[in-house]
């Protein structure tokens, strides 16, 4: 199933599952939040259209996070004046995971569990520079440190390194 809703002046198709990224919502991290303009529906039974919106129709969500988005450079010029400017503007948007979807005599729920990382710690994990705290995660690193004492044991071992010949007083 499928929903159109507006928000923020936009419209966005959704389903349940999906990360969506809209203008600036009000509300923390793991808040729920609840969309009543549903200008369409589509599921099994065909699609519902709206007369602008869909009466007792609504979408479910829950805000990952409000962050800031790409920056946007203003560049404004005059030419042959020495007239130059560059401005930056960067909006605040938020991240929604789509949870349920109900309206028209259906409902569609969302069973994963909605995960409240950022981006910007994603993005840190990726590339190795965020600490992992997670007890799972530690369990594992602690059994490969009892094969890296074993495998520096090892090496202790070695033969010692053959002597060179003697020089003779022949040469």
């Amino acid at each position: 199933m499928y929903a159109v809703i507006k928000t923020g002046g936009k419209q966005y198709r959704v389903q349940p599952g999906d990360v969506i990224v809209v203008e600036k919502l009000d509300g923390e991290a793991g808040a729920n939040v609840s969309f009543g303009d549903v200008l369409m529906l589509g599921g099994d039974k065909g699609v519902t259209l709206g007369a602008p919106l869909i009466a007792g129709a609504s979408v479910a969500a829950t805000l990952v996070e409000t962050r800031k988005g790409e920056k946007v450079k203003i560049f404004k010029k005059i030419r042959r004046q020495g007239y130059r400017r560059t401005r930056g503007h960067r909006q605040m948007e938020s991240v929604l995971r789509i949870t349920g979807i109900e309206g028209a005599g259906e409902k569609a729920k969302w069973d994963g569990e909605t995960s409240l990382l950022t981006k910007a710690e994603i993005n840190a994990r990726a590339r190795g520079l965020a600490p992992r705290t997670t007890e799972t995660e530690a369990k594992p690193a602690k059994k490969a440190a009892a094969p890296k004492a074993e495998a520096k044991a090892a090496p202790a071992k070695k033969a010692p390194a053959k002597k060179a010949a003697a020089k003779t007083a022949e040469d």
